[in-house]
């Protein structure tokens, strides 16, 4: 009979020989580790890092992941607390990562993982497996869909127009060309009181496989294409049919399939709500919501192709006309201003203009939603009284949530005097066109100390209607 010495040495080596040589800078998909513990073999790097990711629903009994950065050496629970070895955690999300000098080719054991899938990422940049600070947004809703974005990247470089040959931006927006090669986003929906997605890891191969089960999962390729809102940089957006209505949903966006950010909420309007979502506008390009615009299928939206032409008219030749009277001026010389340029006052009068000529519809908040939060700016509006009268006539009445004063009043810091442009006064008439007091105080010649200190936040309240300046 062996020594339990030699047993054990022997134990192990058989272990270590059945290791299987894990890649970098790769990630490898396990359905299940039929050893326990499974054991791979990790790479030699001066910074590597070893993320993990469950793709299934938490158990009781979790599995629980080792790192040793010593060759030959299989670490488990007992081997906590010795020199070179490290469990990941895993934490509430069901992902983690190690990351350390690999001086020698080490070993990731893991245990208790014969019936959860999982994922294991290996890197020398930097964990795969992250939870990223940057979250996703809502453009609007209606009651059965949902415009949304995925977080901003590569922001554009526009030329700057200078003198003696400045020119402006065309009324109707040509996009810049699109990034060559961009970050591969997917977007989660899931309604917020599923009691699956409570369990549910908040990792990126989880949210895939569980799509048509505990909620939708699109990819990039089931998106409407990419889009500049505004100078922020380039999003994904989706627009999404399928939902119920007055449903609280949450949504996550997941970045190159392991990445998630995190969670935002919406709710989806009643199911008597007829307002269309408008979006994909090249001369109003931070347009992304719910407007009253007559004979349009909820289902498809309305785009720049199905929106009516004395709207879009309407708009392109106001901003035209803007940018006729500018270029009279000196622009691209100090004569002009020295904070602020002519561009910069075509982009803030577009996005006022777009976002007055085409109100917002919204409804009235439930009585369950938290009296503690300031009511929106909310006001009604009768369909033979319309705020714009380029548009269409609609229907029926609607309810529509002010802009913000400060879409206004970044118009009136940008333009030149001459052309007239002022903005009513918060302490007098502001509050009957626009939202007043929730990003800035109102206060003269304050900044900043609203009540909310946003138009709108990560949980799905709308207190005014504010777009970013392309």
């Amino acid at each position: 009979m062996l020594p339990q010495a030699l047993l054990l040495l022997l134990q192990t080596w058989i272990v270590v020989a059945d290791t299987q040589q894990l890649p970098l800078n790769q990630l490898q998909t396990f359905s299940s580790a039929t050893a326990n513990p499974a054991t791979y073999a990790l790479p030699v790097s001066p910074h590597l890092s070893v993320s993990v990711a469950l793709c299934s629903y938490k158990l009781s009994n979790s599995p629980r992941f080792f790192v040793s950065n010593k060759s030959s050496f299989v670490p488990g629970p007992d081997d906590l607390g010795k020199p070179n070895v490290y469990e990941i955690d895993l934490g509430d999300g069901g992902l983690g990562s190690w990351t350390g000098a690999m001086n020698v080719s080490g070993t990731l054991a893991v245990y208790n993982a014969t019936q959860v899938p999982f994922e294991v990422g290996v890197s020398d940049d930097g964990p795969i497996h992250q939870t990223l600070d940057s979250l996703p947004e809502v453009g609007d809703t209606t009651a059965s869909q949902v415009l949304l974005f995925s977080p901003p990247f590569s922001p554009p470089d526009f030329p700057v127009p200078t003198y003696p040959n400045y020119t402006l931006p065309p009324a109707n927006l040509s996009l810049p060309p699109e990034p060559a090669s961009p970050p591969d986003y997917s977007i989660f929906i899931a309604p917020t009181s599923s009691s699956a997605l409570a369990s549910l890891p908040r990792t990126g191969c989880a949210m895939r496989a569980s799509s048509g089960n505990v909620g939708v999962y699109e990819p990039a390729s089931a998106s409407e294409g990419l889009w500049l809102r505004d100078a922020g940089g380039w999003r994904w957006q989706w627009f999404v049919n399928g939902m119920a209505p007055q449903t609280n949903y949450t949504a996550y966006a997941v970045k190159n399939g392991t990445q998630v950010t995190a969670p935002i909420n919406f709710v989806t309007k009643s199911a008597t709500f007829s307002c269309p979502i408008v979006y994909g506008l090249p001369y109003c390009p931070s347009v992304a919501y719910a407007a009253p615009i007559p004979g349009a299928d909820p289902a498809t939206g309305v785009t720049a192709q199905t929106l009516p032409s004395e709207l879009s008219s309407y708009l392109i030749s106001n901003i035209a006309n803007l940018t006729v009277m500018l270029t009279t001026l000196a622009c691209g010389r100090d004569l002009y201003s020295p904070l602020v340029t002519c561009a910069d006052c075509l982009s803030a009068y577009r996005t006022w203009l777009c976002f007055v000529s085409l109100p917002r519809c919204a409804e009235y908040p439930s009585s369950s939603s938290s009296s503690s939060l300031p009511a929106p700016a909310l006001q009604e509006q009768n369909a033979t009284n319309p705020r714009n009268t380029a548009l269409p006539p609609y229907p029926e009445n609607y309810t529509a949530v002010l802009p913000c004063v400060e879409v206004c009043n970044a118009a009136d810091r940008a333009c030149p005097p001459f052309l007239g442009f002022r903005c009513p006064l918060p302490q007098y008439t502001a509050g009957s066109s626009y939202g007043v007091g929730f990003i800035d105080s109102g206060v003269d010649g304050q900044v900043g100390g609203g009540s909310t200190g946003t138009a709108a936040d990560q949980w799905g309240n709308v207190w005014c209607n504010y777009g970013g300046v392309l």
